[in-house]
Order: C-alpha cells, then structure tokens, then sequence
C-alpha cells in the first residue's frame, strides 16, 4: 500500500504531530465551549423547584427526548412527573457551572435530579438521556413493555439511536453546517453513514408502527428527536434536502405520526431558545406555561 505524500492531505502539507496540543479557538462555531479537560470552570448553584424532578437542559436532540418523555407522562396522567425545566445555555458555559457538574461529571445536558425517588432516601442524579428515559420509565411503569421480548426491542433501538446519532449529530450535522471550512471527505463520509442509518431506520418502520413493534416506547422518544427532526427538513439548515430525506417514505409516515402527539408538540418546546418564538418556552415550571410564557409572550409583556 502506498502512502500519500504530506501534499495530499488538508491542509496540504499537514502531518499530525506526535503529541496532540490544544490550540484554543480552533473548533469552529462551539470553540469557546470545548476544552480537553473535565470539571467546573465557575461556582455555580442550580436553583430550586418546587416538583420532585428537577430538570437542567436545553432544546437540542438530546434534551427534547427527555421533555418529550415527562410531557408524555402527565398526558398518560401521572400527575407526579410534574417537573421543573431549567434552562443551561451551553453557548455561555452553564454546563460547566459547579452544580451542574455535580449532577453530570460529563458536563452534557441533559440532567435531572429526583428530590423523591422511589423509596425515599437523598435525591438521586441521573445523566445521560438514554438513562434518563429508562429511569421515568421505570419509576412510573410507562413506555418500556414488560413483556420480554417487546422490552429487548425497545432497548435496542433505544441504546441503537445512542450509538447512531453521533455520526448525524457529532459528524454529518458538525462537518455540514458548522465547520469554519467545507471538506468534502468529512461531509461525504458522514453523509453516507447518515443516509445508510435513514435507510435502516426506514426499512425497519415498513414492517412496525412504531420502534419497538406495535407499541409507543422510549426508544420513539430517544430517536425522533434526532432523525425525525432531520426527516421534518428542521436541522442544519438545507441538510434534508442535501440528504433527500422525502425519499424515505416510511420513516416520513413514522415522523408525521409522532410529530402530531400534542405531548411531542409541547415537549420539543421546553428550554428551546431559536426558531419561532411561539414554539420557544425557555423554561418550564407548570403546564399553564405553554399558554403564558413562550418567548412571544413574554416580548410582549
């Protein structure tokens, strides 16, 4: 095998060193908010609600599953997934506040802390979304099935969307959309592996209504906030049509049936901070807020 000459690569002339160093600044649109180091940059405490779960996120992917998940259980009427919303702008470094490490060492939203978890005892920190999901859905006995085999599926395609969505989310969306420079070797490479993953998903919702069979799970949660978004034309600007996502008729259907759930609809609301300002509820204490307090409204006031 014959190796390309230093010329070849990009920048030409490029050769990785053999140590990596940090240059500062050198990271496109998120620079200011990556670092190759862990803990806190600042003192911070986390304020206080008045519900049990207390939730610190934002409305990206991976923060709209787990809303999605708590406005999912108070239509199926647990009246005890009441929960604050509050809102870590990771643009400004929240993340990297003292309390918010303190729930989530990783410093990633979304994280949640349950001040009554089930049998009493100290509040309980949960992190990671997927654990986030499978935690309410066993505190409330919702949207996981007990029955053996349906709860195998749900974990694959749950643990399958955690897996998958970084190639879209960390690659495709990363390389496409906010990289201070087109190359066209990332976007190619992620743009394949995005387009294999559509179609997988696709092939899959020609034989299931839903993830897990003929059951709304978790596993819809976790995954229509990354791929179904993308299928809606809504992330990384023109990416659907770069993508041909109309292509994919079944998970189109799967994206629409999801999508019309007045619980998704309000979920993908919470700790949003762009688009429409209606569709935008920066943070979430009670229901009455949809109506009260979206960006519009409070412009407004």
């Amino acid at each position: 095998m014959t190796e390309k000459s230093s010329a070849d690569n990009f920048p030409a002339g490029y050769e990785p060193p053999k140590v990596w160093t940090w240059e500062k600044g050198n990271g496109g649109q998120f620079a200011n908010i990556n670092r190759p180091i862990a803990g806190p940059t600042h003192d911070k405490e986390l304020p206080v609600g008045k519900h049990p779960l207390q939730l610190h996120s934002l409305g990206t992917p991976n923060g709209v599953k787990v809303t999605i998940m708590l406005e999912e259980l108070l239509a199926a009427g647990h009246r005890d997934a009441e929960y604050d919303a509050w809102l870590i702008n990771i643009g400004q470094g929240d993340q990297f506040g003292s309390g918010f490490v303190g729930i989530n060492p990783n410093s990633k939203i979304p994280a949640l802390l349950d001040r009554a978890p089930k049998g009493g005892g100290e509040p309980i920190r949960v992190f990671e979304s997927a654990s986030i999901l499978i935690y309410l859905a066993e505190k409330f006995g919702a949207f996981l099935p007990t029955d053996l085999r349906a709860r195998a599926e749900t974990m694959n395609w749950l643990f399958w969307q955690m897996g998958s969505a970084p190639f879209v989310g960390g690659g495709f969306g990363h390389f496409y959309a906010y990289a201070p420079i087109k190359i066209k070797y990332a976007i190619d490479r992620y743009a394949m592996e995005t387009k294999r993953q559509l179609d997988v998903l696709d092939r899959h919702l020609a034989d299931n209504q839903f993830m897990a069979g003929s059951e709304y799970t978790i596993a819809d949660m976790a995954i229509w906030p990354w791929y179904g978004n993308l299928a809606l034309g809504q992330a990384y600007g023109d990416a659907g049509d770069f993508l041909e996502v109309q292509g994919y008729k079944h998970l189109q259907r799967w994206t629409a049936e999801i999508f019309a759930r007045p619980a998704v609809k309000r979920g993908r609301m919470v700790n949003r901070t762009s688009g429409e300002p209606s569709e935008q509820l920066r943070e979430r204490h009670d229901a009455s807020d949809f109506d009260t307090k979206t960006a519009d409204k409070v412009a407004n006031t």
